[in-house]
């Protein structure tokens, strides 16, 4: 499906830091709840599946790119505010988008 330039520019895509990494027991899949600073534009959640390939030490102040502007969804106890971004492997397990050398918080992808 294509989408238009204006369709693009409503996804808010920012950069923000990771800092504080729990895990998630009550996840239907594994996953890891995320506290991630994305500076003038605030602190978000966001529940993850990303424990193929990182433990919670890998990810603390680790900087990674997200959808800021989702309405809050619900994970099992948890309410979502952001989608972290990353790319599958063949085996299902997401490898984080990041930004080549560290940026400020907040910073808007385009």
């Amino acid at each position: 499906m294509e989408i238009s330039w204006n369709d693009f520019e409503k996804v808010d895509i920012r950069c923000g830091t990771i800092t504080e990494v729990k895990d998630f027991p009550k996840a239907q899949k594994p996953a890891y709840r995320l506290t991630i600073d994305f500076g003038t534009s605030g602190t978000k959640k966001s529940s993850a599946q990303i424990t193929g390939h990182y433990k919670k030490e890998d990810l603390l102040n680790r900087q990674v790119i997200a959808v800021v502007n989702f309405s809050p969804k619900q994970v099992a106890n948890f309410i979502s505010e952001c989608l972290v971004l990353g790319i599958y492997d063949e085996n299902k397990n997401v490898i984080l988008l990041q930004p080549e050398r560290p940026v400020t918080n907040g910073m808007k992808i385009g």
